[in-house]
């Protein structure tokens, strides 16, 4: 389970942050000043950093320095300074990604995916049903038995795989998989890739169970 840290003071947006990344899967912890979150960075190791600009006892740019002088964890800032060059600061010091207050929820949690799969420290093991997948060693089996995948078929599953409970539409799954083809990929050739990879990976393909079509939008893997 990845861990993250937010970082901030505002304690109604760490508790609706706090459901809305634990019902992704993630564990969260909470600081509401700067004393207390390099407190919780002693005490444990994080995966990401939820960083707001403005804390009560000092600079979340000063935070984000101290994080870059001794570990690479993706930090996020978190924040209602939307000037130019506050985000410019941001990325400056090293930030991964910058998001203004208000924000859309499940933009959040995708930027949130993005940045760890960007560091390297996305779920590297997914399960589901019988099926596993561990992305560090770029295996896959079905109730224990090895299932051989092509290129495009592995990266068409970990697409949908990391965007658990996300629907993906066609032309999304179409743009992420094209480099893995080596040529044209159109629509119908998706089609027929998403059959070969449920007839590989689903019990039943004809009910399939992990991969499901959401008519008139697109497939998703449930979360």
């Amino acid at each position: 389970m990845r861990r993250i840290l937010i970082v901030e003071d505002e304690r109604d947006i760490v508790k609706h942050l706090k459901v809305l990344l634990e019902e992704e899967g993630f564990s969260v912890t909470g600081a509401a000043t700067r004393a207390e979150a390099q407190d919780a960075l002693e005490r444990q190791p994080f995966d990401l950093i939820l960083l707001d600009l403005m804390l009560p006892d000092g600079s979340g740019y000063a935070l984000c320095t101290e994080i870059r002088r001794r570990e690479d964890t993706p930090v996020i800032f978190l924040t209602a300074m939307d000037d130019e060059a506050s985000i410019v600061t941001g990325f400056d010091l090293g930030a991964d990604d910058y998001i203004t207050k208000p924000f859309k929820p499940m933009e959040l949690v995708s930027r949130v995916k993005n940045s760890l799969r960007r560091s390297g420290r996305a779920q590297s093991v997914f399960q589901l049903g019988g099926l596993s997948v561990d992305t560090a060693g770029a295996a896959v089996r079905r109730d224990g038995q090895e299932v051989v995948l092509s290129a495009l078929e592995y990266r068409l599953l970990l697409t949908l795989l990391n965007h658990q409970g996300e629907v993906l539409s066609r032309s999304r799954l179409l743009q992420e998989i094209w480099d893995a083809a080596g040529d044209f990929v159109n629509d119908n050739t998706l089609t027929v890739y998403i059959k070969r990879l449920r007839e590989k990976i689903e019990a039943d393909p004809a009910d399939p169970q992990i991969i499901k079509t959401v008519r008139g939008l697109g497939y998703k893997v449930e979360g």
